[in-house]
């Protein structure tokens, strides 16, 4: 289905573009010719002064849409470099190909499990049809910009604060998606949607900072409990030892006094066997 759907947009955009081809190559009419050769001759009489109206130039990052009578007198732009005009009958327009960026005004945006937060965002884009962007809008940079506040509050409402916070990857490209089909017939190239910031009520940062802490310290607590078992575990193994070897207990103890006198400590305790108590506890 979603092939589909792409394949019928592109269609019904071809068909658009075409409509907009045919309508911009109509004739100009008995009475346009007429004024175009009129301003030819007016423009050859007056040659050494008219040139200056005449030749145009444009840069390498520009072209030119030229109307001739208000119809759109070429199916591609002219430039970059020098350029003719009939100064009575020809307008142009000149159209920037560099890509342009452009900060989204911070959003109050609803979340869909109902938290308020505020989002902002870059956006880059080029001119890529000079013809479409400058005859199917008014004002493309303005209307792209509109268009991509509105993007980011439809695409963000439809996600939790969850994916918000951990998938601005993918909410990007979504944004992205959305925008470059939305301005395709308007002659824009959306090359790239950044997220830049979520800012969320003070309320809700303490909550969710409190809630942090709290898992942090249960996990502490758990791996302390592991340790302790672990370790009783090793004791455990380290009695049965001993108890099977006596030897290994005088060992122990040697191994002890020996690390006591290296730390150079002035008093050193002799631990006393109990047997060696006992007759004198009886007594």
């Amino acid at each position: 289905m979603e092939m589909e759907d792409q394949v019928e947009s592109q269609k019904r955009r071809g068909i658009s573009k075409q409509d907009l081809i045919s309508e911009r190559t109509g004739s100009l009419g008995c009475i346009g010719w007429f004024i175009v050769i009129i301003s030819g001759l007016f423009t050859c009489i007056l040659f050494p002064f008219t040139i200056w109206f005449c030749v145009k130039i444009v840069q390498e990052y520009e072209r030119t849409v030229i109307f001739r009578l208000g119809r759109i007198t070429d199916r591609k732009a002219k430039g970059p470099g020098i350029f003719f005009v009939l100064p009575c009958t020809d307008t142009f327009v000149k159209v920037d190909l560099r890509t342009v960026s452009f900060d989204i005004p911070p959003q109050e945006i609803l979340t869909k499990d109902s938290v308020t937060v505020s989002v902002d965002g870059v956006v880059y884009f080029r001119v890529n049809d000079p013809i479409a962007s400058v005859a199917n809008v008014s004002n493309a940079d303005f209307a792209t910009r509109l268009l991509a506040q509105t993007t980011l509050r439809n695409v963000l409402g439809t996600k939790n604060l969850s994916e918000l916070l951990s998938d601005r990857e993918g909410i990007a490209h979504s944004m992205q998606a959305n925008l470059d089909e939305a301005t395709d017939d308007w002659g824009i190239k959306v090359e790239r949607v950044e997220i830049k910031d979520v800012k969320l009520p003070v309320q809700l940062q303490r909550a969710m900072a409190a809630e942090a802490e709290a898992s942090r310290e249960a996990r502490a607590k758990v791996i302390a409990a592991e340790g302790e078992m672990n370790a009783s575990r090793a004791l455990k193994e380290a009695s049965l030892v001993i108890a099977e070897s006596p030897s290994a207990l005088q060992l122990r103890y040697l191994q002890t006094l020996n690390t006591i006198a290296a730390e150079k400590n002035s008093t050193i305790i002799f631990p006393l066997p109990m047997d060696v108590l006992s007759p004198f506890m009886r007594k």
